[in-house]
């Protein structure tokens, strides 16, 4: 069963995603550039070319801007669905299943959550308060819960 959000907690990612959601790239890509500096394995899954060899080219390279903008689109379309995110539950566990196939770890989820939480402190600067900061942690966790149970569900259909 996938969780619910408190209606204040609604609010507060609503409010704040108002102005980051119209300008995704620059926040995606600071969001990415923290989680490089947090875990710089994570590069070598987005070797797309040649020129991804530092996280300065790789994050210019447009294969990489284009993952960066479906990473925004995902979150853009939970905050969308915060009233039933339930409705978002087979895409998120194709979305788990995918990150599976490709290496990507549960521990990495994690990491992309503190870059999300990262991210919102360097974009809100004031406005990133305690509450706002529990509210954004309280729907990645539903997020990522879905996608953990698709990329362990993969990991099994795999072993079998």
């Amino acid at each position: 069963m996938m969780g619910e959000l408190s209606v204040k907690d609604k609010e507060l990612i609503r409010g704040s995603w108002e102005s980051l959601g119209k300008n995704k790239v620059p926040h995606g890509v600071i969001m990415f550039s923290r989680l490089f500096e947090l875990d710089p394995a994570l590069l070598n899954l987005f070797h797309y070319s040649p020129n991804c060899d530092s996280k300065q080219d790789c994050l210019s390279s447009p294969e990489f801007l284009d993952h960066v903008t479906k990473v925004m689109l995902v979150i853009d379309a939970a905050v969308s669905h915060l009233d039933d995110l339930h409705s978002l539950e087979d895409f998120l566990l194709n979305l788990g299943r995918k990150h599976q196939a490709v290496g990507v770890s549960t521990q990495s989820f994690t990491e992309v959550g503190e870059s999300l939480l990262y991210m919102l402190q360097c974009s809100l600067g004031q406005a990133y308060t305690a509450p706002l900061r529990q509210a954004w942690l309280n729907m990645y966790s539903i997020v990522v819960a879905v996608m953990s149970r698709g990329w362990a569900k993969n990991g099994e259909d795999k072993a079998d």
